[in-house]
């Protein structure tokens, strides 16, 4: 991303949906980033280990980097890291035994992703009642949805995938 997180869209540079360019500005006018604007990315083995190590790290970063979030923004955010990683252990370790997580935090929104080398694009689906597991990536789409942002499952370069959800900052409430 050339735009350091600081875009419209929280959406990955041409993806769908993604917002036109816009115009050429000058130096002195292009706003500064926020303290806490950036990306990360760090990258794990496809085992069940990973997955509190992932959740762990990325609220380490959120609260290290000062990201103004509330704390069921967190929480929900701490979740869809947790179902996206264990969804890439337990279905793409075969073909994936690296997997990478990507925190993205712009003026208006932040951005969690998880990417993998398995090309087998999933879907959220309505699960049986009766059967335990199935719903991680509907689970995820109802938390991005519920906090007023996005999810989706995109094809990398390489033949793998990259699931993403951004939900937006919404200013802390003190009391």
């Amino acid at each position: 991303m050339d735009d350091h997180g600081r875009g419209p869209d929280p959406r990955p540079e041409g993806g769908p949906g993604a917002l036109p360019e816009p115009p050429a500005e000058s130096a002195e006018s292009v706003p500064r980033p926020l303290p806490y604007e950036g990306v990360w990315r760090f990258t794990a083995s496809a085992v069940d280990a990973s997955v509190p190590q992932a959740r762990h790290a990325v609220r380490d970063l959120l609260y290290r980097q000062g990201v103004p979030l509330s704390d069921d923004l967190v929480q929900g955010l701490l979740l869809i890291v947790s179902e996206l990683v264990t969804n890439a252990v337990r279905h793409a370790a075969l073909l994936s035994p690296v997997l990478a997580v990507e925190v993205a935090v712009g003026a208006e929104w932040v951005r969690v992703a998880v990417e993998d080398a398995h090309p087998y694009r999933p879907t959220a689906l309505e699960a049986d009642h009766g059967r335990t597991g199935g719903r991680g990536l509907l689970l995820v789409r109802e938390i991005a949805r519920e906090a007023g942002g996005v999810c989706d499952v995109e094809h990398t370069a390489g033949g793998g995938k990259v699931i993403w959800a951004a939900l937006p900052l919404k200013p802390v409430r003190t009391p």
